[in-house]
């Protein structure tokens, strides 16, 4: 084929994209009438295309499930106060309860969720910025307090945090008795010493760093080696022994027969097989309460 028969080519393969996308728009705003206003030529156009109508129609629905599960859902007086009531006496009796957090917990912080409606991955869809004050400043919420108190009490055993935010320690909850997984924005790591040494900071250490960069540009002051942030980014595996506590989480997780997510929608520690107990006799598994204001979707482990 010579290069003129290719330009020609490439011109037809514009034409006919446009085209196709031009026939997209016309049925879309055919769609958007109600089926009494349509004209017969709309109708007939609609059956010509029906392949087209079913994937419009198909983009529709799920538009709408994603609007739907941003939507924040309050139980009515009497709903809620029967499911804090079931969840008390569960919390009560429970041998080992094991407690699960994500963003919701520290909207009271001044921290934007991720999902919610004004939250990070919403707001960027919409193609809106993002902004937020000095997390540095932020202080445990009324819910960090209470998870605290709850450990101190015996009531539960340990917490796992998707947050990076540090709020749970600042709680005065436990090294030992906290897994976050996703790291903490606050903690530094040198990696070269053995055991490794962490620097707990009052400010964010993770300015310079990113995906697969994670040193921070500072020094140990033992061995000079570089210093590393904590955090495990999308598409990273986290491999720092702390704060991430994975070892510390799945000891929980084998225990618990009980478990409590507080502020997430569990998508992304919904992948973590080993936190569910899902390898269990079902009659042995773990009971499971769901805390947040959006509507869950059906999950593995239901």
């Amino acid at each position: 084929m010579g290069r003129a028969e290719r330009k020609a080519e490439a011109r037809e393969e514009i034409v006919r994209r446009e085209q196709h996308r031009e026939r997209r728009r016309q049925i879309s705003r055919i769609l958007h009438k109600p089926a009494t206003e349509r004209s017969p030529g709309e109708r007939q156009l609609l059956q010509n295309y029906g392949e087209l109508v079913q994937e419009l129609e198909r983009q529709r629905q799920r538009r709408e499930r994603l609007r739907g599960r941003e939507q924040e859902v309050v139980d009515g007086t009497e709903i809620l106060q029967k499911k804090v009531s079931e969840l008390a006496d569960s919390v009560r009796e429970a041998e080992h309860m094991v407690i699960y957090t994500g963003a919701g917990i520290s909207t009271a912080a001044a921290i934007p969720d991720y999902r919610g409606p004004s939250g990070v991955w919403t707001l960027l869809n919409k193609g809106q910025s993002v902004s937020t004050g000095d997390l540095s400043e932020a202080e445990p919420t009324f819910t960090h307090m209470c998870i605290a108190r709850l450990h101190r009490a015996g009531l539960v055993q340990h917490v796992v945090s998707q947050n990076c935010d540090g709020l749970h320690l600042r709680s005065g909850l436990p090294r030992d008795a906290t897994s976050e997984v996703h790291g903490n924005m606050y903690i530094e790591v040198c990696t070269s010493c053995s055991p490794h040494r962490e620097y707990v900071r009052l400010f964010d250490v993770t300015e310079r760093t990113a995906l697969h960069k994670h040193n921070t540009g500072r020094f140990c002051h033992k061995c000079g080696g570089e210093l590393r942030d904590s955090i495990v980014h999308f598409g990273e595996r986290g491999k720092l022994a702390q704060p991430l506590n994975w070892v510390g989480a799945v000891k929980a997780a084998k225990k618990a027969n009980v478990i409590l997510c507080l502020g997430s929608s569990l998508k992304i520690l919904k992948k973590y097989h080993c936190l569910w107990g899902m390898n269990r006799p079902s009659s042995r598994r773990p009971r499971l309460y769901i805390v947040n204001l959006q509507v869950r979707p059906n999950y593995i482990f239901v």
